[in-house]
């Protein structure tokens, strides 16, 4: 939206203004999020205010938004986005919050989930919740175990509970609950009564063979593809919070390091990600089908971790649109956990799964497998690429803390060369304005100059670039002919490609200029580039140092044709040395231009400012540096390109 939309927008339960000239209480923010969220996504804007007319105040509230938001993930579990405005110096923030997922409200700080009502911010309603917890179908989770009871719970399943809960929500208050009262308030109890996501959590072995015998998780260690017995094998039917931590103690006991080296450093990286296999087997958890028989199976093999759970995903989800849609099975089972924060956004967390996947340069999770009756999901341990953890360590962990999911994937998608989805296209604009990435054609994305000379592949950078320089030179004359006769200065076609250096620039700019496509007005700073075919129609101050005013191209005089067929203005206008053209560029494009040779004393009147000793010395520096060669002696010499040389 822009600075305009935003003034005339109506507040309400998706929009939010907070004048906030100062601080802003980040308590205060989640809970306006929580409720945005809750009632389909929305924004909370900084920096205007919320009465009509609406005026911009600006804001310094949350000085570090890219921090912001990444607590913001960590505590609603949805995606955050955020915007920065500026109007006369006064700053605008916005922070966009994504609608919470089918069947799942979005909680704020002690496990609230908020609602707008009128002007004023209320706990969500329980018609609300029920409505809500509805939407994705029947919850078999939160359904009655009908002859369970509080004996059939193990009490250490339910302390390790409270205290992760305590410990990630800052609840001490939790400590000082009863039992009954503790799984009446996360809703693992309903009037007394045990719902099956008390059982499958928290339940003791003799229990869960008795009500529930298909809530089983198996692990194997398997070192070869062979059939026959696994390696290890052990068996959990108990409540998940009894294993969890054994699970992870099993992975890890076989799990090999993998160095790459950066600079002087070496460095290691696990084959398995704790979070990574934790967060895949919280998915397990809390997507299977319980109703149906099987056991959750997790091998482990050398280079890769395989997970298999009952059930396959549900009506509308497809590998195509995990990353989008989030609505678990056991939505109680997700609430649950989620509240201890063992669960990340919103009972799911694929998107950190694929993170962290693409930061430890690994393949992406791979679902072959998965059917109408089974989700399989393969993890690959392997480093596909150092170069890629190389290039990830380029970018910094600040900027990385201010990647959404679907930055990573863009960075991944480069990073293989792949086209990037027209979903995506809008998201990669802002990886090019921070310089990490580049685009030329029309729908192909490389890595910047410097993370390519990173990762030791710069000839790699040639090669993709050189595809479609004629792409980056389409745009830089798109903008200049969209000036016309004003002029565009050369920072503004800095802006035009962020991502290429001031040299890189200057190339493409000198190759159109040798073309006839485009002139250059002007001195130092204050050289303007015009289109040839849109031309000033007036005089143009070009020397502002002498105060001289030259005729434009489209003008003659009556003294104006030199030897080699230039106006005054057009000699002088090639002399001049500025921010976007040197002096040695200057007589490069005209003898590239001339394949039959050129003498001095053409190259001199190009350069009227300086005496003619000093156009040979800059002619032998090119010289040296294998740009041109000379052929002939004293006045009589041609000076030619060397790529010419062997014509």
């Amino acid at each position: 939206m822009t600075i305009k939309e935003l003034l005339d927008a109506k507040e309400g339960e998706n929009i939010e203004f907070k004048e906030a000239k100062g601080n802003f209480p980040f308590d205060e923010l989640l809970k306006y999020a929580s409720a945005i969220a809750n009632r389909g996504g929305g924004k909370v804007v900084f920096g205007i205010t919320d009465r009509r007319p609406r005026r911009v105040v600006g804001s310094q509230a949350f000085k570090q938004p890219e921090q912001t938001r990444k607590n913001l993930i960590d505590r609603l579990r949805i995606n955050v986005d955020f915007e920065l405005m500026d109007q006369n110096g006064l700053r605008i923030l916005i922070f966009s919050f994504a609608s919470r997922p089918a069947g799942l409200p979005v909680q704020a700080k002690d496990g609230v989930a908020w609602w707008r009502d009128g002007d004023s911010l209320i706990p969500m309603p329980p018609e609300v919740l029920r409505e809500i917890y509805n939407e994705a179908g029947h919850d078999f989770s939160s359904d009655i175990c009908p002859k369970a009871t509080f004996a059939d719970l193990d009490k250490k399943a339910i302390d390790i509970f409270r205290e992760t809960w305590v410990e990630k929500r800052a609840l001490p208050r939790i400590r000082n609950l009863s039992y009954h009262q503790l799984l009446e308030d996360c809703g693992a109890a309903i009037d007394g009564n045990i719902t099956y996501a008390a059982l499958i959590l928290f339940g003791t072995e003799k229990a869960i063979r008795r009500h529930l015998s298909q809530a089983e998780t198996i692990f194997e260690y398997r070192s070869s593809e062979a059939a026959g017995p696994s390696q290890q094998r052990e068996e959990f039917q108990k409540g998940f919070f009894l294993y969890h931590d054994r699970l992870w103690e099993l992975i890890n006991l076989r799990n090999d390091k993998q160095h790459y080296q950066d600079g002087l450093f070496i460095f290691d990286i696990s084959t398995f990600n704790e979070r990574v296999v934790r967060e895949v087997v919280l998915n397990a958890v809390c997507h299977r089908n319980y109703q149906y028989s099987g056991s959750i199976f997790i091998r482990q093999y050398q280079d890769r971790l395989v997970v298999e759970s009952p059930g396959g995903f549900l009506p509308g989800i497809t590998t195509d649109n995990i990353l989008d849609k989030q609505a678990p099975r056991n939505r109680l089972i997700a609430e649950i956990l989620s509240r201890c924060g063992l669960v990340e956004r919103s009972g799911q967390g694929m998107d950190l799964i694929y993170e962290l996947s693409i930061k430890e340069a690994k393949a992406l999770p791979d679902f072959t497998g998965t059917d109408s009756h089974l989700v399989r999901i393969t993890l690959n341990g392997m480093i596909v690429d150092k170069s890629m953890l190389l290039l990830i360590n380029k970018i910094g962990k600040d900027a990385l803390n201010s990647f959404s999911t679907v930055d990573f994937l863009i960075i991944n998608m480069v990073s293989r060369e792949q086209k990037i989805p027209d979903i995506m296209r809008q998201r990669a604009k802002r990886l090019i304005d921070l310089g990490i990435i580049e685009r030329v054609g029309q729908n192909r994305f490389i890595f910047s100059r410097r993370y390519y000379n990173t990762a030791g592949k710069s000839g790699v950078y040639t090669r993709l670039s050189g595809l479609d320089k004629d792409y980056n030179i389409g745009l830089l004359l798109k903008h200049i002919e969209s000036k016309g006769d004003i002029g565009t200065p050369f920072r503004e076609l800095q802006q035009v490609l962020p991502s290429h250096s001031r040299g890189q620039i200057k190339s493409l700019l000198n190759a159109m200029r040798s073309k006839g496509k485009i002139v250059l007005k002007g001195s130092t700073r204050n050289a303007l580039w015009y289109s040839t075919e849109r031309l000033p129609q007036s005089p143009i101050l070009l020397d502002k140092k002498q105060n001289r005013l030259y005729e434009s191209q489209t003008k003659t005089t009556k003294n104006n044709k030199g030897p080699i067929g230039q106006t005054k203005a057009d000699r002088s206008e090639a002399a001049l040395i500025h921010d976007g053209v040197s002096a040695a560029d200057v007589l490069l494009d005209y003898i590239r231009s001339h394949k039959d040779g050129t003498p001095i004393r053409e190259l001199h009147r190009l350069l009227p400012e300086y005496s003619r000793e000093r156009v040979k010395v800059l002619l032998r520096r090119m010289r040296a540096d294998g740009m041109i060669f000379s052929q002939g002696t004293t006045r009589n010499a041609l000076w030619f390109l060397a790529d010419d040389l062997a014509h």
